[in-house]
Parts: C-alpha cells; structure tokens; sequence
C-alpha cells in the first residue's frame, strides 16, 4: 500500500460555509475517512472574490488540506469530492516527501522564522558593508 501525502485546495460555497463551518469543513476531513486515509492538517486558507463565475458563485471560500492516502484510492477521492455539493472546484497534488513535514506544520502554523545570516564584506576602500 503506497501512502503518499496529498494537500488540496478547495474553492468551498461560500453560502454553504457561512450557514455551517463546522459541517462544511468537517465533512472534508470526513471524505478523508471514507476513502481510508488521514488528515494531517486542515484549515481555513481565504475567503474572497472568484475570478470568474463558477456555476452562479461569485465568491468562494478557499479550504486547505493536508492528507495522507493510499495512491490507489486518488480516483475514489476526485470521485467524492466531485459529488459533494459544497465543494465548487478542488486540485489535489501529491506532495515531495521530503517536503512533506515542513507544509503540514506551516498549514498548523508551528513555524519558526530563521534569522538571517549577516556578513560583513570588505570593499576595495577599506570600509565593511552589511549583507543579509
């Protein structure tokens, strides 16, 4: 069984959104369960206009989630999320595994900033400059 870490990004009806968050947003990591996978982390990303009208929407909630689900079940997954009415438009892409821990703790919003590095160069006249 291939496990791989998946992250979508839902375009979610916003009319839908508003009357019930916790059903709307529940119900992804619900889609998640049925089609035997996990969620790692999933939130609310923005809530703005739609560049265009999709299906009579002119504003959309964006969700975004972080999953991990075996690669046979991707086609079952497009399926339910295909048939489920909140959702208005969804694009799932596989993650780097490499990549993985880091954007599931950013989606939780454990990050920690590094601080940058400064040199201190010298130039022909004598004098240093600072570069970050």
């Amino acid at each position: 069984m291939a496990q791989n870490v998946y992250e979508t990004l839902f375009i979610l009806d916003s009319n839908k959104y508003a009357r019930d968050p916790g059903g709307v947003s529940g119900g992804i990591g619900e889609l998640v369960q049925k089609c035997g996978g996990e969620v790692l982390a999933s939130r609310l990303f923005n809530e703005q206009k739609l560049a265009y009208p999709i299906n009579g929407q002119r504003k959309g909630t964006y969700w975004l989630a972080y999953f991990r689900l075996d690669s046979k079940q991707l086609p079952v997954w497009n399926r339910q999320c295909q048939l489920n009415e909140a959702i208005v438009r969804q694009l799932t892409l596989k993650v780097d595994p490499r990549l993985a821990d880091v954007l599931v703790q950013h989606a939780l919003g454990n990050t920690t900033l590094r601080k940058p590095t400064v040199v201190e160069v010298s130039t022909e006249e004598g004098e240093g400059e600072v570069v970050e």
